[in-house]
């Protein structure tokens, strides 16, 4: 077995889906919040409401996340504290059935007719339906990502340039519940050689997380299979000190060790997956 075939077989168990939070639902609360208009003699003040969808946690912990203007729960999820949540959110009885539910049933019809599109290989009826939804949340984690996908296909820069200014601007998708989603992304922008692409994409998600041994390691394939091996072997330093025992990291740190520092070009593209 090759290094790069070591390191696929080992690597891909690293990046489960995390398991779904245990929660309840709650429905959705507002929030209240006084805000501030105007200056000297015109100012005023007056309440700003904006409403929230909740779920609570086996540990007592309240997950809140905005409802956008289609009341669809869109965004990052936030954690707050049981006596935060009781001062501060007030429950809206029948919201969540009466506005919610239409749009939320509405946004899954259409990513369950773009999955259908992906499944039968057709490429645009996939695209326009993720577009759809897109249109009631601009936010989607899927559908921005799919629609990723979906264009490097098609080999569409244009396109897949605009899908990345989208997600790189997008916190909630970097967010652990979507971690299965991001990872993926990066594995696709990496075996179809957008390196860049792939170095900006893990670049942000260690924002997010700059202790997760894996994202080094994944943004050093990137790095590595661009050229740069000596930025490479810094993220692979970091993946070990987080990790002594991240076999996979140590034998590709090894491996670029061997093989020295090709010229851009040069180095592996075998496509294996992190």
């Amino acid at each position: 077995m090759t290094i790069t075939g070591a390191v696929q077989q080992e690597q891909e168990t690293d990046h489960e889906s995390p398991s779904p939070i245990p929660c309840r639902i709650l429905g959705v609360y507002s929030l209240a919040k006084a805000a501030a208009t105007g200056h000297g003699a015109t100012a005023r003040t007056y309440e700003q409401k904006t409403y929230w969808f909740v779920r609570r946690t086996e540990d007592d912990e309240y997950l809140v996340q905005a409802l956008n203007g289609n009341a669809i729960p869109s965004g990052p999820l936030t954690t707050v504290s049981k006596g935060e949540f009781i001062r501060t959110y007030h429950p809206e009885a029948g919201y969540y059935e009466k506005r919610c539910l239409p749009f939320i049933d509405s946004l899954k019809k259409k990513l369950a007719q773009a999955d259908k599109h992906l499944a039968e290989e057709d490429l645009d009826g996939a695209e326009k339906e993720f577009c759809k939804a897109l249109l009631l949340d601009e936010k989607h984690p899927k559908a921005n990502i799919e629609l990723g996908k979906i264009h490097m296909q098609k080999g569409d820069g244009k396109k897949l340039a605009s899908a990345m200014r989208r997600i790189l601007s997008n916190d909630a998708l970097f967010q652990e519940q979507e971690r299965h989603l991001f990872n993926d992304f990066g594995i696709t922008l990496r075996k179809e050689k957008h390196f860049a692409e792939a170095i900006s994409f893990y670049a942000k998600a260690l924002e997010h997380n700059s202790c997760d041994e894996n994202l080094h390691f994944n943004i050093a394939r990137a790095l590595a299979e661009s050229g740069n091996h000596d930025a490479a072997r810094t993220h692979l330093d970091t993946a070990l000190a987080l990790r002594p025992d991240f076999e996979p990291a140590r034998r590709y740190r090894d491996y670029l060790d061997k093989v020295g520092t090709p010229m851009a070009g040069d180095a592996q593209s075998d496509g294996a997956a992190p």
